[in-house]
């Protein structure tokens, strides 16, 4: 693999030359003959008999981001996590596998389109597009056995590096929630004994679920026009290195599943029906397919590449749509009323439990340390664990789960909180009141925004 072409992209860019690689026939990257033109017909010296085409607009470079992506999905299953575009680009793929070597200079060449695009007409969209062509390409030497530094990987993958901490800033934090929960025994054990106390019998999670998504999506419609026929599915899985995950399947569908590997605690049915469902995943993925891909014509929207910029918009509001839903002490009263009798739980423990969430989301952040001090080799995968076990206030089973989720997608774990308090800071300069924080929100989910746009835009 070519470990000096990331460093060569940006003044290859900035010369103005490149293109993609469409000399071998069985390509299913290359674009359409109606949306590139030659070297030659660029005024351009022809050097080679196969000269890679030269991408002219956005519609085109998109069509070729997608076949990209599929592609990398053959190497990568993780890559692309929902896809509902032509059938036929994704049989294409599957058909005739190309080598990762192949696919970088695929990549190499269409970022060096896409900012070439850019450069002559700046957009919104293109600025996204060459960020998830970026991505595409660090994922492609990722998997190709290239290693990268923690911060580095989440630069290059989500636009964002997660703020250093010193671990101890951490402890304060800790002192309260023992504070909150006294007794004897580590801290994490009374926390996971508490929370225990409050999981969701069995014979109950199907009703606890059904009410506890019922009342996001009601929450959400107040607010969102959605298609009619939108609508998901709900399974209860296991032996998953998640807790829950939408899986978008188009014509505004999604399947949520929920893992069931450790005890469902209450206030899971509330996050995960926002997260996953309304406002979350499947709400924004629904606005991304009607609006963006049916309303606007952009094919990219057609595929969700995991590994991309996308996910901290995707992960961030997902976490900021639970708050926003329920804002103040509308979650903890839903729960108290309406799903601790539904499970027949005590009410009583209602308010200690919204208390030690608050406490513990300031805990959040000590995740991305450990994952960075894991991943770049200065933390055994033991030191790893034990530390989710301090700072996550995890059993070992769990924080074991913590890092079999950091293990298979590493710098991920960024997007959710940091991602959450990009797209919280964003809704506070965008918003005044709550109908105007659901309509800042609504514009933060349907325009191509990474991080660092999410961050400085006024």
């Amino acid at each position: 693999m070519k470990k000096i072409a990331a460093a060569l992209i940006a003044s290859l860019a900035l010369a103005g030359c490149g293109g993609e690689d469409a000399s071998s026939p069985e390509s299913d990257i290359s674009p359409s003959p109606s949306i590139v033109r030659s070297s030659e017909q660029n005024g351009m010296d022809v050097a080679k008999a196969n000269s890679p085409a030269i991408i002219v607009d956005l519609d085109g470079a998109a069509e070729a981001f997608v076949k990209l992506s599929l592609a990398i999905g053959e190497h990568d299953p993780a890559f692309v996590d929902a896809y509902h575009g032509p059938a036929e680009w994704a049989d294409a793929a599957k058909a005739s596998p190309r080598s990762l070597e192949d696919l970088e200079t695929n990549a190499e060449a269409l970022l060096i389109s896409v900012a070439r695009i850019n450069a002559d007409a700046s957009s919104i969209r293109g600025a996204m597009l060459e960020k998830l062509t970026r991505a595409a390409l660090t994922r492609i030497q990722m998997t190709s056995g290239e290693v990268f530094s923690f911060d580095e990987e989440t630069r290059q993958l989500y636009d964002a590096v997660a703020p250093h901490y010193d671990i101890a800033s951490f402890d304060a934090m800790l002192d309260e929630i023992d504070a909150l929960l006294p007794g004897d025994g580590p801290l994490h054990e009374r926390v996971d004994n508490f929370r225990n106390s409050l999981a969701i019998p069995g014979d109950k999670m199907q009703a606890v679920f059904d009410a506890a998504i019922s009342e996001c999506r009601k929450r959400t419609l107040a607010h969102y026009e959605l298609p009619e026929k939108e609508r998901f599915s709900l399974e209860f899985v296991t032996d998953k290195p998640w807790s829950g995950y939408n899986w978008y399947q188009g014509g505004f569908e999604s399947l949520i599943q929920v893992n069931t590997d450790f005890p469902i605690i209450i206030d899971r049915a509330v996050d995960l029906g926002c997260h996953e469902g309304y406002p979350g995943h499947h709400t924004w993925n629904v606005m991304l397919e009607r609006d963006l891909l049916n309303g606007k014509g952009w094919i990219e929207y057609s595929i969700y590449p995991l590994f991309s910029p996308l996910s901290v918009t995707a992960e961030g509001s997902a976490n900021y749509g639970i708050e926003l839903a329920f804002p103040r002490d509308e979650k903890i009263i839903f729960e108290r009323d309406v799903l601790f009798p539904l499970a027949g739980l005590d009410p009583a423990k209602a308010e200690t439990l919204e208390r030690l969430n608050k406490a513990r989301r300031k805990l959040s952040h000590a995740r991305n340390h450990i994952a960075r001090e894991y991943l770049d080799g200065r933390m055994t995968r033991d030191e790893a664990i034990e530390m989710l076990m301090k700072y996550g206030l995890q059993s070992r089973e769990r924080a074991e789960q913590g890092v079999r989720f950091i293990e298979t997608y590493r710098g991920y774990v960024i997007n959710y909180n940091l991602g959450r308090d990009l797209v919280e800071d964003y809704i506070r300069r965008h918003a005044v009141g709550r109908q105007t924080t659901w309509g800042a929100f609504r514009t933060l989910l349907t325009t191509p925004l990474a991080a660092s746009d999410i961050a400085a835009a006024k």
